[in-house]
């Protein structure tokens, strides 16, 4: 293999964290803005709301993506639930995303659904659990 394909598939794990990382980080925001008007207000929101479940999963769902924890079952809720959001909130809008102002929902879906099938990467707590189980024999 070749220097930089060895870089490549050294550093693609740790990489695979460093998306998931941001990714999270900037999908808690928008949870944040719905349950506690943090980075900025979103209105008054109801917790027994879709508005108020989106919120709580966005900030908990995003919290356990950002470290790592249950990342391939969170990561395909929180894909569906971006996809949910794109058909109820976007799509009546038209077809083309950029149009409808869906593209971060239909990026955050897929980027979940990614997750879902590779995992929290390198730097995660599934790693490090994963890391202290035994092989079965």
């Amino acid at each position: 293999m070749t220097k930089t394909g060895d870089w490549c598939a050294a550093w693609a794990p740790k990489l695979l964290s460093v998306l998931r990382i941001i990714t999270a980080f900037l999908f808690m925001q928008h949870g944040g803005m719905k349950l506690f008007g943090f980075p900025a207000p979103m209105g008054d929101v109801q917790i027994f709301s879709l508005i108020g479940l989106a919120g709580v999963l966005e900030v908990f769902g995003g919290f356990l993506i950002l470290i790592g924890l249950f990342t391939r079952p969170v990561a395909f809720i929180l894909s569906g639930e971006m996809a949910f959001a794109y058909f109820i909130a976007h799509a009546k809008g038209g077809f083309w995303p950029v149009l409808n102002h869906g593209e971060a929902a239909v990026l955050y879906c897929f980027i979940y659904l990614y997750f879902a099938s590779a995992g929290g990467g390198a730097w995660s707590v599934d790693n490090i659990i994963c890391k202290g189980r035994k092989p079965a024999a």
